[in-house]
């Protein structure tokens, strides 16, 4: 029989006091912000340090709960009063940390030592929910001669010293690009910067070059470790003047494109095979989807891309804009021209052929048609089968008809039509008359002559925007429009379209006007009223300048 095990009780070993529990304190709820200030600060020194930030408000509007972005931005002026130098960038960060007050109990002296290193009291004071951290690269830094009637032009602007602005005067070129340098200015020994003493003085650049805004966007330093790219090979290229070899590298992972090859109107040659990367993934595109394409480009050279897609099922619209291989393999496009954003076939050149004029494009920018700007995160995601999805929701046959105008139906709200695609009568007879043909393909307005393009845009823009808004135009009215003017051969002004809030045809960022309103205490009150501060500086300096000008100081610049 096997003896009896160990019996669980209480342990005989004394508990560790370390290892009791530590005591519980309550935290004040008084919130407090840290700054992680770049230097060394003295207690006498802190009014400088808050000075250097931007002063005490620009502090406290970096660490306000509703600051904007241009608020929250908190920089570090090194050298304050100097428009040259660029400040070092902070960020304001949300924290979870404790403020701790510590007290250390100094010892008399003479007291007996005992070996006790001192007593120590602990105090939370509250929480500091955000931090001001300055981590980033300082950009470069450059001081130009602040001499330089340049320089103090700009310092004078800075302070709106309107006799400093006054006394700016352009001066003289005296192309003296290089100078002297002063050997007293830096006593380094020529040794350690390897030049000859005995070359004559050492010359420096003249050339009065002021910073720009910013020399670097790079604000985060790269771990290197003095390592070249893992990816770059050495290869030996040849210069096709010289016939020198030499040696380069190449970076093996870089991003190819699939893109069509885009030429400009003035080349002279069109291609006649895809690119090289494209050609390489021919034999990963689908088979049947591009056996479809070469057949559409044999019964017509030229396509815009809503014709085609028109011509495929909703899933094969899809792979196609995915793979971006399929177009680039059986056409190319024009950067400008009659036939810009079209697909045209390999190796057919529209400005050969005068039958190619009923495949030019013709686009009309509606100002009233609402733009949505997703934002670059759903423009990621969405962004490459949102055609495609649109196509799959849009099943019906008249769907399919978009990138045709009959001049009785509207499909879409935008103008972007071929001329092979217009079946509207009265526009058939203006493309297809021949009397106004040029013998050489032109960069506006390709085979047709100015004024025969001309009438064929003014009637198709009157068509569209009528259908628009309700109205199907009749030939009455667009002949009216065809009728130049009593004494010249220009066409009538087209009629002005009243511009509706709301839509893109307003100024970027600007706000609709019941969205526009000053709301007291609101940020539209704040930017109002430094608008209204901009706009009084600027009277008092108009005021100031008329002044001197009426007393004979400012006679010289009349």
């Amino acid at each position: 029989m096997n003896p009896p095990g160990p019996i669980a009780g209480p342990s005989a070993l004394q508990a560790d006091p370390l290892d009791d529990a530590a005591p519980e304190r309550d935290l004040p709820s008084a919130h407090f912000y840290s700054v992680e200030y770049p230097g060394y600060v003295k207690p006498t020194s802190v009014s400088l340090a808050v000075e250097r930030l931007g002063g005490q408000l620009r502090v406290e509007n970096a660490f306000k709960r509703a600051s904007s972005k241009t608020e929250s931005l908190l920089e570090l002026s090194l050298r304050p009063g100097n428009p040259f130098a660029h400040p070092v960038p902070g960020d304001v960060v949300s924290t979870s940390n404790i403020l701790l007050k510590v007290v250390k109990r100094k010892r008399k002296r003479g007291a007996a030592t005992d070996g006790t290193v001192g007593e120590y009291t602990v105090e939370a004071l509250g929480m500091i929910p955000k931090t001001a951290r300055f981590r980033s690269m300082v950009d470069y830094q450059y001081k130009p001669d602040m001499e330089d009637p340049i320089a103090k032009l700009r310092s004078a602007m800075d302070t709106m010293d309107v006799d400093g602005i006054l006394r700016y005067r352009v001066p003289e070129e005296r192309e003296d690009y290089t100078v002297s340098e002063d050997p007293a200015a830096m006593d380094i020994d020529p040794k350690l910067t390897g030049t000859d003493e005995s070359a004559g003085p050492k010359m420096k650049s003249n050339l009065r070059l002021f910073t720009p805004p910013l020399f670097s966007r790079q604000v985060i330093p790269q771990n290197y470790n003095y390592k070249s790219n893992s990816a770059s090979v050495v290869t030996t290229v040849v210069d096709e003047e010289t016939g020198e070899e030499k040696k380069r590298l190449i970076n093996r992972m870089r991003w190819k494109g699939y893109g069509p090859i885009s030429i400009s109107f003035s080349d002279t040659g069109v291609p006649d095979k895809p690119s090289t990367p494209v050609e390489e993934q021919r034999a990963n595109a689908d088979r049947k989807i591009l056996k479809r394409l070469q057949e559409l480009f044999q019964e017509r050279a030229i396509w815009t891309r809503a014709a085609i897609f028109n011509q495929f099922m909703p899933f094969e619209v899809r792979e196609i804009i995915n793979s971006k291989v399929l177009l680039p393999l059986v056409s190319y496009v024009f950067q400008d021209g009659p036939w810009r954003d079209t697909q045209i076939r390999l190796g057919y050149d529209p400005r050969q052929d005068k039958q190619a004029r009923i495949y030019q494009r013709l686009y009309f920018r509606n100002t009233n048609h609402p733009i949505v700007r997703p934002s670059v995160v759903s423009k990621r995601q969405e962004g490459r089968t949102e055609l495609a999805q649109n196509r799959t929701e849009a099943s019906s046959q008249d769907d399919k008809r978009t990138h045709i105008f009959d001049g009785v139906t509207v499909t879409k709200e935008t103008a972007a039509f071929q001329l092979c695609d217009i079946t509207d009568p009265m526009l058939k007879e203006m493309i297809e008359d021949e009397e106004d043909v040029r013998d050489e393909c032109n960069e506006r307005d390709g085979w047709y002559s100015t004024e025969a393009f001309e009438r064929i845009k003014t009637v198709l823009r009157h068509k569209f925007f009528s259908l628009l808004g309700g109205h199907v135009a009749t030939r009455e009215e667009c002949e009216a429009l065809l009728v130049p003017q009593e004494g010249t051969n220009k066409l009538p002004p087209r009629p002005t379209q009243r511009l509706r809030f709301g839509k893109h045809n307003m100024a970027k960022g600007a706000l609709p006007p019941e969205d526009a309103a000053v709301r007291p205490g609101g940020r539209n009150a704040h930017v109002c009223c430094l608008t209204l501060t901009a706009i009084l500086q600027a009277h008092r300096l108009m005021a100031t300048l008329q002044q001197k000008t009426k007393d004979g100081r400012f006679h010289e610049h009349t």
